[in-house]
C-alpha cells in the first residue's frame, strides 16, 4: 500500500538543543495528523536525542548521507550501522547538493543505495535536473539516466522499501516551485519506468515525493497534481507552524480521497 509521506530535510541547520526544543514541539502539533507519514531528517548530531522522542510516536526518522561501508578508516563519514544504532530507518540519497556541491558520482550514489538496503535502512532516492538541462530539453533524459543508475539491479522487494524524491535543482532554496503540470510530468516519468522495470502495481505503489520550495502556501495545489504523494520539505521544515501546514494539507488531501 502507497504511503503518502512529507519529509524534513534540516540540511546544516538547528544545534543539538535546537533539534531537540523543536522536535518536542512539533510531536505535540501533529497529534491530530491521521493518514500522513511524517520524517524527520536532522544533522547526524541530532539523531540519537531525536530518537528518544519519536520512540512513543508515528514520526520516522532518517539520516542526510552516509557512506556505502559498513566500517573503515574514512575519517568524517558515518555508516548505514551507526545509523540505525542511533534510530534511523531511513537516509537521503542522491540529493542534488550531495551530486553537485560534493561531486557524488552515479557510481557512489548507486553504492550507498545498495548499500542502505543491504543493512536494513529504507532509501529516500532523489533525482531532479538543473535549470541549463531543462532549459535544454534534456529534463527526460537527466531523470532517466539517474533513475536507471540509482535502481539498477534492484529487486521487486528492495523496490517496496524505497522511496523516491525528484526535486528540480532550480527550485531548491530558490523560491521558485515546478508548475503542477511539469512536476507531474517527472512523476509519471519516474513511475512509467518503474513499470517498466518492474510492473504497473509496482509502480503505483510507489511513493514519489516532490521537492523544491514547498510551503504551506502551495501544498495543496502540488499534492492534488496527478503522481505526487508527499513532499521532501527543506526550508519550510526547519519552522514548526509552516512544517505542520504542509503535513496538514496533505493529511486532508487524503481524508477527501478516502471518502
Amino acid at each position: 500500500m502507497k504511503e503518502y509521506i512529507v519529509a524534513g530535510n534540516w540540511k546544516m541547520f538547528k544545534g543539538v538543543r535546537e533539534s531537540v526544543d523543536f522536535t518536542l514541539n512539533l510531536s505535540k502539533k501533529v497529534l491530530n495528523l491521521r493518514s500522513v507519514k511524517l520524517i524527520l531528517c536532522p544533522p547526524f548530531t541530532s539523531l540519537f536525542s531525536i530518537s528518544e522522542i519519536l520512540r512513543k510516536t508515528s514520526i520516522g526518522l532518517g539520516a542526510q548521507n552516509m557512506h556505502f561501508a559498513k566500517s573503515g578508516a574514512f575519517t568524517g563519514e558515518i555508516s548505514g550501522e551507526m545509523l540505525l544504532s542511533a534510530g534511523c530507518e531511513y537516509v537521503i540519497l542522491g540529493h542534488s547538493e550531495r551530486r553537485h556541491v560534493f561531486h557524488e558520482t552515479f557510481e557512489t550514489i548507486k553504492s550507498k543505495i545498495d548499500a542502505a538496503l543491504a543493512q536494513g535502512l529504507k532509501p529516500i532516492i532523489c533525482v531532479g535536473e538543473k535549470i541549463e538541462e531543462r532549459q535544454a530539453g534534456q529534463t527526460e533524459n537527466v531523470i532517466r539516466a539517474q533513475y536507471e543508475s540509482a535502481c539498477a539491479g534492484l529487486s521487486a522487494e528492495d523496490l517496496k522499501k524505497c522511496i523516491i524524491a525528484y526535486e528540480p535543482v532550480w527550485a531548491i532554496g530558490t523560491g521558485l516551485t515546478a508548475t503542477p503540470q511539469q512536476a507531474s510530468e517527472m512523476h509519471q516519468l519516474i513511475r512509467h519506468l518503474f513499470a517498466v522495470q518492474f510492473s504497473v502495481a509496482a509502480a503505483e505503489e510507489t511513493t514519489i515525493l516532490y521537492g523544491g520550495s514547498v510551503k504551506p502556501e502551495n501544498a495543496r495545489e502540488l499534492i492534488e497534481t496527478e503522481g505526487i504523494d508527499g513532499f521532501l520539505v527543506g526550508g519550510a521544515s526547519l519552522e514548526e507552524e509552516k512544517f505542520v501546514k504542509i503535513a496538514d494539507a496533505v493529511d486532508q488531501f487524503i481524508l477527501t480521497q478516502e471518502k
